[in-house]
C-alpha cells in the first residue's frame, strides 16, 4: 500500500467528505423519511403491503451490498487510478432519479401502481448502494492516519445533520397545510430539488477530497471473496460495530419513518416536526465540539457506552411516561438524541478501525468488500425498522389514505410504537459496543503503530 503524492491531507478534505454524506443524504433521508407517509396517505396503499415491499426490497438490498461492494476490489474504472469515486460517478445520477420517481403521483391504480412503487423502491435501493459504498469505503484511501480518518468521520456525520437539519426541517412547512394535511405536488418538487443538490455535492467530494492511497495489485494475483468472508467472521470489532449499528439504523429509519405520524396524529401539530428537526443543530454543535476533546481522554469506546447508557435512561421514561404536550415532548426526545449523535460522529471511525484490524490480525486488506459487510447490518436495520414500523401501523388498525380518520386506541398506540423504537436501539448499542466490540483505546495505539511500522518496512 503506498501513498500518491498530492497535496497533504487538510480542511478541503473534510470539506469534500461533508458533501458527499450530503450528496447521499438529501435522497437516502427523504427517502426513509417520508417514503412511507407519501405511499400511505397520498397513493392510498396499505401499510401491511409496504410493510412486505421494505422487507423484500431490504433484504435484496442487504443481500446486494456485498455485491456491489466487491466492485471497486474487483475492477478498476478509467485512467485515473482511483479505486472509490469513479463509481460513484457512475451511480449518482440514477440516485437522484429514483428520489423523484419515488414521490411522484402517478395516475396509476391496482396492480400497476403497486408495481411502480415496488420499482421506483428497488431502483433508489441498488442506486444508494451504488454510491454510499465506494464513499463510506473511500475513507481509507484519503489518508493511513487515523487522525485524519476521525477528523473525516467527524465530517461525514455533519454532512447528514446538515440535510436532517436544513433540508429535512422544511419538508413539514413545505407539504403539509395549516390543518396538517399533505400537499402531493410539493413533495415531487422538493425530490427534484434534492436530486440536483445530490449530483452537486458528490461532485464538490470528488474534486475536492483526493484519493491519496494505491494498493498495489500483484500481477496474476485473483481477487478471493471466500477470505475476505473468513477475515470478516474473525473480525471480532467488525462484528459488535454492525451489532451496535443494527440498533442505530432502528432509530434512523425507523423514528424517521414514524415521526410524522406521532405529530400528525398523536399531537395534531405537524409544526413542532420542524422543530425537532432544527433542534438538533444545537446539539450537533455541542457534540461537534465536546466530543473530540472526550474521546482523547476516554477512548471512542468508552464515550460510546456512557452517551447510549444516559440515552437509554432517558428514552425509558419517555416511553413509560405518556407526555402529552408536544413541546415537552420534543425538547425532551433533543436531550436524548445527544447519545446517539455522539454515535454518529464516531462510528465511521470506528469501522476504519476494523478495516485495520483484518490487515493486522489477518493479513487481509480489501476496504470495499469489508465495508459492504459492514454496511449489510445497516440494511438489515434498516430492513428491521422499515418492515416493522409498517407491520406495527397495520397492527394497531392504522386506516390509510388522505382523509382517513385513526380510532382513538390507534392514536394511542402510536406513542408507544415510536417511542420503543430509541429504547431497543441503545440497548443494541451497548451490547455491541461494550460486550462484543474488544479494541480499546490502548489496542488501537497498539495496532496503528505495528501496522505503520509494516508499511514502513514494505517501502
Amino acid at each position: 500500500m503506498s501513498q500518491n503524492k498530492v497535496r497533504p491531507f487538510g480542511v478541503r478534505d473534510q470539506i469534500g467528505y461533508v458533501f458527499g454524506d450530503m450528496a447521499g443524504s438529501f435522497v437516502n433521508l427523504f427517502v426513509d423519511a417520508y417514503f412511507l407517509t407519501f405511499c400511505t396517505y397520498v397513493l392510498g396503499i396499505s401499510p401491511s403491503w409496504m410493510a412486505g415491499l421494505f422487507l423484500v426490497a431490504r433484504l435484496w438490498d442487504a443481500i446486494n451490498d456485498p455485491i456491489m461492494g466487491s466492485f471497486p476490489d474487483r475492477w478498476t474504472l478509467g485512467k485515473s487510478g482511483d479505486k472509490f469515486k469513479p463509481w460513484i460517478k457512475l451511480f449518482m445520477i440514477p440516485l437522484a432519479l429514483s428520489g423523484v420517481l419515488c414521490f411522484s403521483n402517478v395516475p396509476f391504480e391496482g396492480i400497476a401502481l403497486h408495481a411502480w412503487v415496488a420499482f421506483t423502491y428497488v431502483l433508489y435501493g441498488m442506486s444508494y448502494t451504488g454510491t454510499s459504498m465506494p464513499f463510506g469505503a473511500m475513507a481509507s484511501v484519503v489518508s493511513t492516519d487515523p487522525i485524519d480518518r476521525s477528523k473525516l468521520s467527524r465530517a461525514r456525520s455533519i454532512g447528514g445533520t446538515v440535510v436532517g437539519i436544513g433540508a429535512l426541517s422544511i419538508v413539514p412547512i413545505v407539504c403539509f397545510d395549516k390543518d396538517s394535511n399533505i400537499i402531493p405536488e410539493r413533495f415531487t418538487m422538493i425530490a427534484v430539488v434534492f436530486g440536483i443538490l445530490c449530483i452537486v455535492s458528490y461532485l464538490l467530494l470528488c474534486n475536492l477530497t483526493p484519493e491519496r492511497v494505491r494498493q498495489e495489485k500483484v500481477e496474476g494475483e485473483k481477487f478471493n471473496y471466500g477470505e475476505v468472508l473468513k477475515a470478516a467472521f474473525k473480525n471480532r470489532p467488525l462484528i459488535g460495530v454492525m451489532v451496535a449499528t443494527v440498533g442505530s439504523m432502528l432509530f434512523i429509519t425507523g423514528s424517521g419513518q414514524l415521526r410524522s405520524y406521532i405529530y400528525k396524529e398523536f399531537y395534531q401539530s405537524t409544526e413542532f416536526m420542524s422543530l425537532a428537526s432544527i433542534g438538533t443543530l444545537p446539539v450537533m454543535i455541542v457534540c461537534f465540539i465536546l466530543v473530540p476533546k472526550i474521546v482523547s481522554k476516554f477512548g471512542k469506546k468508552n464515550v460510546i457506552l456512557v452517551m447510549s447508557s444516559l440515552n437509554l435512561i432517558l428514552s425509558s421514561l419517555i416511553l413509560f411516561i405518556q407526555i402529552q404536550d408536544p413541546l415537552v415532548y420534543t425538547v425532551l426526545n433533543l436531550i436524548a438524541t445527544i447519545g446517539q449523535t455522539a454515535f454518529t460522529i464516531l462510528i465511521w471511525a470506528l469501522v476504519t478501525d476494523c478495516l485495520d484490524y483484518s490487515e493486522w490480525k489477518m493479513n487481509i486488506r480489501a476496504d470495499g468488500s469489508m465495508y459492504s459487510i459492514y454496511t449489510f447490518s445497516r440494511k438489515i436495520g434498516s430492513t428491521i425498522a422499515s418492515t416493522g414500523a409498517a407491520s406495527a401501523l397495520a397492527a394497531i388498525g392504522y386506516v390509510s389514505g388522505v382523509n382517513a380518520i385513526q380510532p382513538a386506541e390507534t392514536v394511542n398506540s402510536i406513542y408507544y410504537l415510536v417511542n420503543a423504537v430509541p429504547v431497543v436501539t441503545c440497548i443494541l448499542e451497548i451490547v455491541g459496543i461494550g460486550l462484543i466490540f474488544n479494541l480499546n483505546q490502548k489496542e488501537t495505539a497498539k495496532m496503528y503503530k505495528e501496522l505503520a511500522e509494516r508499511r514502513a518496512a514494505k517501502n
